[in-house]
């Protein structure tokens, strides 16, 4: 089935081009609904006749989800507004507030379903029991099964935080569904009413889905680290370049799903000539943008090869901050050579988190370094954090 709707809908649609993921997001939201809003009539008319207040409880979830799609076709569409004045950056942003206030609504079903169940447990009232119940929740099962499947494929397709929730969401339906069938079976053969209890179970699982989808469509809002794949892919093609000896100091910001600017500092010989630096930079930044649409900008860092003074020195500090912590980097290194002693300037990059802090580092590799050169070698040291592993002057 999602492969003849895709077929049907979609078969022409770029899903990188800011109105592919519109069509995406636009088909996934109307079968969301139209799925949606079927199950919840079907099973508010069961829970009705029942008294069920678990499968109830199951139908106003399922028109939660219907507005959920409904939000989700308003997210895609807000996003695919282009960049004006105020917004220089697009409006792909839109996408991730979508999925946040879906993740909301799944945490307030959640809340109301408990409330409701525990209201049943101290009340408790006797429910009927129909083959014909029993069916409908297996076909809920089943619809909602096949619709986290489409979602997910769509969002992968489209890499779609908002479609990834909705996913997530109706893979937790389809669980929650399965629970209430099972406690409805059960009831009637040991003759224990389970209802409340199961709503309790349903609303928890509910509310654990909603708080994980809360943290994970945070994220991208806060402005979190990208994927270390991307830092690697972004590495790895700046590397490609012949002329580039290292990267360091990449920053990457996500603007949306596919909206991404990134800055970054390249290694290049010095006795280049900063024309010939000029061009290769221009370069880099064209074809970042034409094949992986990555608005980059390049810093150049012209480093020094041929002086054996510059060479020597760099070496003792490699092995001052190996002896220190074999996972500190450097780059920018240069030399400052004076009548009585030598000034050496880099800058140290260390993780996020780290055993010392900066002023601690800093002391540390200064009182080393100038031990190292017999009292007449001074660093003047500045310290980054990475959020990536990527290649310097000292690997």
């Amino acid at each position: 089935m999602t492969n003849i709707i895709v077929k049907l809908f979609l078969k022409n649609k770029d899903p990188k081009s800011l109105g592919g993921r519109e069509s995406f997001g636009r088909v996934a939201g109307i079968v969301g609904i139209i799925c949606n809003v079927f199950l919840c009539i079907l099973k508010f008319i069961v829970g009705t006749l029942s008294n069920s207040v678990a499968i109830t409880a199951d139908a106003t979830n399922n028109l939660t989800d219907a507005g959920s799609s409904i939000i989700t076709l308003i997210g895609f569409r807000l996003s695919e507004k282009p960049a004006d004045e105020d917004h220089p950056y697009g409006h792909a942003r839109y996408e991730y507030i979508t999925a946040l206030v879906i993740s909301f609504l799944i945490l307030y079903i959640g809340f109301e379903t408990l409330r409701n169940s525990f209201d049943k447990i101290l009340h408790p009232e006797e429910t009927v029991f129909s083959w014909v119940t029993v069916a409908i929740l297996i076909v809920s099962i089943c619809v909602k099964l096949w619709l986290s499947g489409f979602n997910k494929k769509l969002g992968k397709t489209i890499n779609s935080t908002a479609l990834d929730a909705t996913a997530a969401d109706s893979r937790n339906d389809s669980i929650s569904t399965g629970a209430v069938l099972i406690a409805m079976l059960i009831s009637k053969f040991i003759g224990f009413n389970l209802d409340g209890y199961m709503g309790v179970c349903v609303a928890i699982l509910i509310l654990i889905s909603g708080a994980g989808l809360v943290k994970e469509t945070l994220g991208p809002l806060l402005g979190e680290a990208p994927s270390k794949e991307m830092y690697e892919t972004i590495e790895s093609k700046i590397l490609s370049y012949n002329e580039v000896l290292g990267v360091h100091d990449l920053m990457v910001h996500s603007y949306g799903p596919s909206s991404f600017f990134a800055s970054a500092h390249i290694e290049m010989d010095a006795n280049i000539n900063v024309l010939v630096c000029h061009d290769l930079m221009d370069k880099i930044e064209r074809d970042f943008k034409s094949e992986l649409n990555i608005h980059l900008v390049v810093h150049l860092d012209p480093t020094i090869l041929d002086c054996e003074k510059t060479n020597e020195f760099k070496e003792l500090v490699r092995g001052v901050l190996y002896d220190i912590d074999p996972i500190i980097t450097f780059h920018d290194f240069r030399v400052v050579v004076g009548d009585k002693a030598n000034n050496v300037l880099f800058d140290v990059v260390i993780p996020p988190s780290y055993k010392y802090t900066e002023q601690e580092l800093t002391e540390i590799i200064k009182n080393r370094v100038n031990e190292a050169g017999n009292g007449n070698l001074y660093a003047v040291v500045v310290v980054d954090r990475s959020y990536g592993e990527l290649k310097s002057e000292n690997d």
